[in-house]
């Protein structure tokens, strides 16, 4: 049984994550009224598009990491720029790139230390280079995610720490209050990667 608290928690989950992915692949998105949008799906070009100067984004390895940034994060042949604390202030501009994998890095990871083996890291991830790539791989995520959110108790929605993920505050925080702020980045990181797809169209006018 689904704890009544998670429920919503879920329902919000699965909306959010649905029109991210229509706004990301198409050919029809909810426009926010209820209307279907036509809307073309994400290209290589439009994934890795800066809109502004000193961009962060995913890039070659072999490249190293760009401006502003320590280091490339995750494994393969791409990697993620980011920077050992301090982060840079202001904080970049970043990509579609660099947020959809930060999505898909950060629910992945959060299943596995949730119901799975509670041992990858960042360094673990493996960073794709291109949209198909980057698309499957928020897909497999969010189910991953979506699975570890179903092997929970209510209990475990009252427990500190339940999700070991080394990355954030999950070891200070319930269980419970994770699974909200996971909402609140596929939404707000979600609605980031729908207006750089709305300026890189509107450029092309």
């Amino acid at each position: 049984m689904t704890p009544p608290r998670l429920t919503p928690l879920l329902a919000q989950f699965d909306v959010a994550r649905a029109r991210l992915t229509a706004r990301m692949t198409g050919p029809l998105m909810d426009s926010g009224d209820g209307c279907d949008t036509r809307v073309s799906a994400m290209t290589d070009e439009e994934y890795l598009w800066e809109p502004v100067p000193e961009c962060w984004t995913v890039r070659p390895r072999a490249h190293g990491p760009g401006p502003r940034a320590t280091l490339l994060a995750g494994t393969g042949d791409f990697g993620r720029d980011a920077a050992v604390h301090p982060h840079p202030w202001p904080p970049p501009f970043t990509t579609i790139a660099w947020r959809l994998s930060h999505l898909s890095d950060m629910l992945t990871l959060r299943a596995d230390h949730t119901a799975g083996s509670h041992g990858r890291t960042r360094d673990d991830y493996e960073v794709p280079g291109d949209a198909a790539t980057a698309l499957a791989a928020f897909e497999t995520g969010a189910d991953a995610w979506r699975a570890a959110l179903l092997s929970v108790d209510d209990t475990a929605l009252d427990t500190v720490g339940y999700c070991t993920y080394p990355h954030g505050s999950d070891a200070e925080e319930p269980f419970i209050d994770i699974v909200w702020w996971v909402n609140q980045e596929v939404l707000h990181h979600g609605a980031e990667i729908a207006l750089i797809r709305d300026l890189f169209r509107a450029r092309l006018r």
